[in-house]
């Protein structure tokens, strides 16, 4: 075959070199300079998603919490904070929240919600409260008044004890006894005594009284009945003097009481003044019953500052606790609804926390000024947005999430787990709320939660799904432009050429893998921005060009290419065997791509087939060795199909046909070979060469229909790298399927090789074509009576198959 010079004798399958790449031509633009250009107002290219999230935002129903899905770098984030920055500014009725002590259950402190701005004031009001009442309840203590009230009710009651007193002394030394002090233990008690020439006397000393005549037993019995009955009365009277003491010690809580109250509710009024919450007019009621109940705490005290001061100490040494406020939300600062983005969602961020402390004995002990807010709790009245991936690899978020969010309501706790085992005995008081949940996640999470979990569609009814893509029109390419000209102006750019910027957009549709459309992954577009302008400085030129936006893109390419340039190593030194050149019979260069974290790239392969007469069918020797994927036995199936309908319709076919993707250790998957395997059959078949400076890629349908395949580019450019390395010959190209022809977006280098006729790019849509170009044969057409063109294709591969059925039956008889 001869070469064709570029524009001549053109294939008509051929593709025209216009039609490769979409072009942007820079005097389409409409500006002169990148300066002309509006900065970015608005978000570009997510219309379905901004209308779900904005109804997602606006619904105040339960349950109308948004998952935001889409690839990575296509703006989800920027555009919910976009979103979120503008809610923000609306004006909002927030609170502040604080627990206090319970002080009729210690261990379930209360909630006290204040409107923005009065939680942090209260507090500073309950530690001045506390700091005057440790001043005026020992003051009035001290008070000359108070004392001398204390000395006449305590004198009034001793005076009532010494009657008693002397009245029971009189009374038992007429009997001819004394009431004597005995010690016991490290004290003295009361004890009565008989008196013996007018010096009491022990029963011992009686005793020898009797033994020596001095005294008969009768007046010994008489004396011991009389202590007997003079016991009983001191135990009556010593009950007196207890009944005396208590009414004195009531007596004195009455006067405290009345000398102490006014002073707390002179204390107490201004605060339920400047307050008027039942809730604070309640815990206020409490704090004044626990100060007169425990007014002794307070005149105890010798410094009042150490009760709000714990320098050098702990707070466990705090005597007056209960009287603080933990302020857990402060929302003073902000002017209107909060916005928390979450960025590390684990438990204690998310839910708050009781935190726990040691004290000096060793002892884990903790109290309602330690417990403390987490980023749901902050969020309340406006917007959480976490990450779903985050979120759910942490222990106990999700089924905590879905439970707060379905009730409206958090309880917090502390999540603890490992050396502690058992959390905080406080359970404070749950806290209703008003969040708006934004998960961010993936299409495959958000399924797999779809599918999986019931809650979560009663949880996340509106789904915010981010595209990839946006269509190459006039707005779409203003949009770019004014994407360029902000991220210029915010990172400091050098200013970008209308050639430089009509490269970016070039390079937009080429991530989107459409002429008709634009990619939205902005943050690979960002990089590109950067990095040009980095390239166009490091040349000390003032502006950025295409120039430099083309070296960016290769820059960028070259850092990940090292496995590709092994493989191609590989194959330019015939480890991997290909053929760019020549004929060969049953064999075909397939072509697939890699997809290798940031980098994709093409790469040919050697697909062969042999064939054979029997009843095996088309035998998939990567599926018989567990490395083919159900979408690639899938497209040998449909080959099986394909052949019945072509060749056995008036004969049974008789054939065993084995295909195999020669040196591949990885496995394979996807139909795009289909075509391909055709190919090499049929060649098998008809003995026909097939030429080895083409390479295939297309999948196929059972009536022989080539149908669309993904990753055109790559595939092309791959087999174009092999040939170019070992040079270029003018008969090497591809056969395509014609649908992808609007998915070219070629390399520079590969349309200047086509331009110059030295690359061929076949678009076809039937095997018919494909195997023309392939054997340079006619395919051939099945004629009124059953048989096909004679000489071609067709013929040959049905001469064969006839030849076949004809053995087998032969053999089998």
């Amino acid at each position: 075959m001869k070469k064709r010079a570029a524009g001549h004798g053109r294939h008509p399958f051929e593709v025209p070199v216009d039609r490769l790449r979409w072009h942007c031509n820079p005097s389409s633009l409409g500006i002169a300079r990148i300066e002309e250009v509006t900065p970015l107002q608005e978000i570009i290219g997510q219309d379905r998603a901004l209308r779900a999230l904005q109804i997602g935002l606006d619904m105040k129903h339960v349950g109308y919490n948004v998952f935001v899905t889409g690839s990575a770098g296509t703006g989800r984030t920027t555009t919910i904070k976009q979103l979120l920055n503008r809610m923000a500014e609306q004006p909002a009725s927030l609170t502040d929240k604080c627990y206090v002590h319970n002080f009729r259950d210690p261990d379930s402190p209360l909630m006290i919600m204040l409107p923005a701005g009065q939680g942090t004031a209260f507090k500073k009001d309950m530690a001045a409260f506390l700091a005057e009442l440790l001043k005026a309840i020992p003051a009035v203590f001290d008070s000359r008044r108070y004392a001398d009230q204390r000395k006449s009710t305590l004198g009034h009651f001793q005076d009532r004890q010494r009657t008693v007193l002397r009245e029971f002394e009189k009374k038992v030394r007429e009997k001819g006894f004394e009431v004597v002090q005995v010690q016991a233990g490290s004290g003295n008690r009361p004890e009565i005594a008989p008196i013996i020439n007018g010096n009491p006397a022990s029963l011992d000393q009686m005793h020898a009284r009797i033994e020596a005549g001095e005294l008969t037993e009768v007046d010994f019995k008489r004396m011991i009945d009389q202590h007997a009955t003079l016991e009983k009365q001191m135990d009556l009277v010593m009950r007196e003097m207890r009944n005396i003491e208590r009414k004195a010690k009531r007596s004195l809580d009455e006067l405290n009481h009345k000398i102490v109250v006014p002073v707390v509710e002179e204390l107490l009024e201004d605060l339920q003044q400047r307050y008027e919450s039942p809730r604070v007019e309640s815990y206020l009621n409490d704090i004044e019953r626990s100060i007169i109940e425990n007014v002794a705490r307070f005149h105890a005290h010798e410094d009042p500052q150490q009760a709000l001061m714990t320098l050098g100490g702990s707070k466990e040494e705090d005597e007056f606790l209960e009287y603080q406020v933990n302020v857990i939300v402060d929302n003073s600062t902000l002017n209107g609804v909060p916005v928390i983005i979450e960025t590390n969602p684990h438990y204690k961020n998310l839910f708050g926390t009781i935190e726990r402390v040691v004290d000096r004995n060793g002892v884990w002990r903790s109290d309602f000024t330690r417990i403390k807010a987490g980023s749901m709790l902050k969020a309340d009245g406006g917007f959480l947005v976490i990450n779903a991936l985050d979120a759910l690899g942490e222990p106990g978020v999700y089924t905590t999430l879905k439970r707060v969010l379905r009730n409206r309501r958090i309880e917090i706790q502390s999540f603890e787990q490992g050396f502690f085992g058992t959390s905080s005995a406080l359970k404070p008081e749950p806290i209703d709320l008003n969040v708006k949940a934004i998960m961010i996640g993936d299409s495959s999470v958000y399924n797999t939660l779809y599918g999986l979990d019931d809650d979560f569609k009663k949880i996340f009814k509106i789904r915010a799904d981010f595209d990839s893509e946006m269509t190459n029109d006039g707005k779409s390419i203003s949009s770019y432009l004014s994407f360029i000209k902000t991220l210029c102006e915010r990172e400091e750019l050098l200013p970008f050429e209308i050639s430089g910027a009509a490269e970016v957009i070039e390079h937009g549709a080429r991530l989107a893998g459409q002429q008709n459309k634009l990619s939205t992954r902005f943050s690979a577009l960002a990089d590109v921005l950067r990095e040009a302008s980095y390239w166009a400085s490091e040349q000390k030129a003032e502006r950025v060009n295409a120039t430099h936006v083309r070296q960016a893109i290769d820059e960028r390419i070259e850092r990940y290419r090292l496995v590709e340039e092994k493989i191609q190593e590989m194959i330019i030194d015939g480890s991997i065997l290909i053929d760019s050149s020549g004929h060969k019979v049953g064999q075909v260069n397939g072509l697939s791509v890699y997809m290798l974290g940031e980098t994709e790239f093409g790469r040919p392969s050697r697909i062969t087939a042999k064939t054979g007469v029997g009843r095996g069918g088309i035998i998939n020797i990567e599926r018989e060795s567990a490395m083919s994927g159900p979408t690639h036995n899938k497209g040998v199936l449909i080959l099986s199909g394909y052949l019945h309908s072509q060749y056995a319709q008036n004969k049974p076919l008789v054939l065993s046909a084995s295909i195999a993707f020669e040196q591949s250790y990885s496995g394979v998957d996807g139909d795009s070979a289909s075509s391909t395997e055709i190919y090499a059959i049929l060649s098998s078949l008809a003995k026909l060469p097939l030429r080895q400076d083409i390479a295939v890629t297309g999948s196929v349908n059972q009536h022989g229909e080539i149908q669309p395949i993904g990753g055109v580019n790559q595939k092309i450019e791959g087999f174009f790298d092999v040939c170019n390395a070992r040079e270029l010959t003018g008969q090497q190209g591809v056969l395509i399927p014609a649908q992808n022809v609007k998915d070219l977006m070629m390399r520079h280098d590969v349309v200047e090789a086509v331009r110059a006729g030295k690359y061929h790019i076949y678009a076809i849509t039937t095997i018919d074509q494909g195997i023309e170009i392939l054997t340079g044969k006619p395919a051939g057409i099945r004629g009124s009576s059953g048989k096909f063109t004679r000489g071609s294709v067709h013929a040959r591969v049905d001469d064969v198959l006839q030849r076949f059925a004809r053995t087998n039956k032969a053999f089998e008889g």
